[in-house]
């Protein structure tokens, strides 16, 4: 297939995505699973073109996961920080590695997978995804009573760095299966990552922001162009210093989007559009790289590892992560730990195994495809139903 036919049809579909984007969220689901679907259904050799580079599917998809973290943290506000930080910051650290443990415990017994490929497994689909969560609280406009979608949506957009964290020690554990890599060092690790993303984040966030109220543009278009570079310069200086590059990110995104004072609202517009664009590619590249003949081989041993992670990981997560919080009412703890909703993210955390060459990995991203499938489905459809049989609907 020539490069003019591909650029073609990738154009028609994402006029076909934005004219579906409506009609998708009044249905309650993200509508990006169009484009995985169509992805699913060119890539497998039917229309004489086959895709299969998991290496460039991994790049694509990780830019496009950065992208969305940094304009979820753009849309972040100081006041939705300081009524989410401490409940939803202990699910996005602690609820993250207790799903993880709790998981791959019980993936242990499930599959035939050795422990550390269990857990590494169970720290891919950790974390809950921002862009669904976002999307289907949106399309059903609810707001919650004690503040439980504002920490739904700050959890979910906070906790991918700690789940990506993760992964790459887990996927660096078993590629160097016969060194042996002390608690120590990953502990050391683990406080590098987080505090050279903070601290660059934070640094480049703040020199944009004054950079911009100082000169003043005189063309508005320009700023969210700088903008753009300047969340470059965050994600990518702090992965070279050894950074983690979504935390980078996402306090990039806050600094900018809490402190910009001209520009706001062309920046916030421009910012969603390439957010939505930057999952319109994801998905569709992600599609292209499965192939459905075999995914159906994997379908049926996704559904055990998906209803434990659903209906036993998340909700002893999320249960144990609420122990500080005696005042926290049940209806709440028990809403927040059915929704726990996945999306893309833990697709594209699949691939960075699968790209390593860890054993297993490939069969892994057919499972955590369908425990995703599952999880939007019956926990998207959810949400509604269960706010208002608990009470929590704010009307």
């Amino acid at each position: 297939m020539s490069t003019e036919l591909i650029m073609l049809g990738m154009a028609a579909l994402i006029a076909i995505g934005i004219l579906l984007h409506q009609p998708s969220k009044t249905l309650g689901l993200p509508s990006l699973l169009i484009f995985i679907g169509v992805g699913l259904l060119f890539g497998n050799g039917e229309f004489n073109f086959v895709y299969d580079d998991l290496a460039l599917t991994s790049f694509i998809g990780s830019l496009a996961l950065n992208v969305i973290v940094f304009v979820g943290g753009l849309n972040t506000s100081k006041a939705s920080i300081k009524v989410a930080y401490k409940e939803g910051g202990l699910l996005s650290t602690v609820g993250v590695l207790f799903t993880t443990f709790i998981f791959g415990g019980l993936l242990y017994y499930i599959t035939d997978f050795n422990i550390l490929t269990c857990l590494l497994f169970a720290a891919v689909v950790s974390s809950t995804d921002a862009a669904a969560v976002f999307s289907i609280l949106e399309s059903k406009k609810l707001k919650l009573k004690e503040s439980t979608d504002t920490i739904l949506e700050f959890e979910s957009a906070t906790n991918d760095p700690v789940a990506l964290l993760l992964v790459a020690i887990l996927t660096e554990m078993l590629v160097n299966a016969s060194q042996q890599i002390s608690g120590i060092s990953i502990g050391i690790e683990l406080v590098q990552q987080i505090l050279v993303g903070l601290g660059a984040g934070y640094l480049i966030g703040w020199c944009c922001v004054w950079l911009l109220n100082k000169i003043k543009l005189e063309e508005y278009g320009l700023i969210p162009v700088f903008i753009l570079a300047c969340f470059f310069i965050a994600a990518y200086g702090s992965d070279l210093l050894g950074g983690n590059i979504l935390v980078s990110s996402y306090v990039a995104g806050v600094v900018i989007g809490n402190e910009l004072k001209r520009g706001r609202e062309v920046s916030k517009h421009f910012f969603n559009s390439l957010s939505w664009l930057a999952q319109s590619l994801m998905f569709i590249i992600l599609g292209l790289q499965f192939f459905p003949k075999e995914l159906i081989g994997d379908m049926w041993p996704a559904i055990i590892p998906a209803i434990a992670l659903i209906f036993v990981a998340r909700p002893l997560a999320v249960f144990l992560s609420y122990l500080p919080f005696r005042k926290v009412s049940f209806k709440k703890k028990l809403f927040i730990s059915a929704i726990g909703l996945k999306g893309a993210t833990p697709i594209v955390f699949a691939l960075i195994p699968a790209s390593a060459g860890v054993a297993g990995s490939q069969e892994m991203i057919h499972m955590v495809f369908f425990i995703v499938l599952i999880s939007v489905v019956l926990q998207g459809w959810a949400i509604e139903p269960l706010s208002n049989k608990l009470g929590l609907v704010d009307k």
